[in-house]
């Protein structure tokens, strides 16, 4: 069984599929079983199950967590 990504709300990705208004690049605003997205591009809130956007993932732009700040 797969183990799912480890993603952190403020972390930026980019989508497989652009959306309507041409935009790739999404700002996570919400994890758990779904997950809340916002377009960077126009500013819409879409939420879409865990499994679909994992699947529909290019790759994350920029992280919040480091794993150098935790370090204590």
């Amino acid at each position: 069984m797969k183990q799912p990504g480890k993603f952190f709300v403020g972390d930026q990705v980019r989508m497989k599929k652009p959306h309507p208004c041409g935009g790739t690049d999404w700002e996570i605003l919400r994890v758990g079983m779904d997950f809340r997205l916002k377009c960077l591009t126009c500013g819409r809130l879409i939420l879409i199950p865990r499994i679909k956007f994992e699947k529909g993932l290019k790759k994350v732009i920029s992280s919040v967590f480091t794993d150098n700040s935790a370090e204590v």
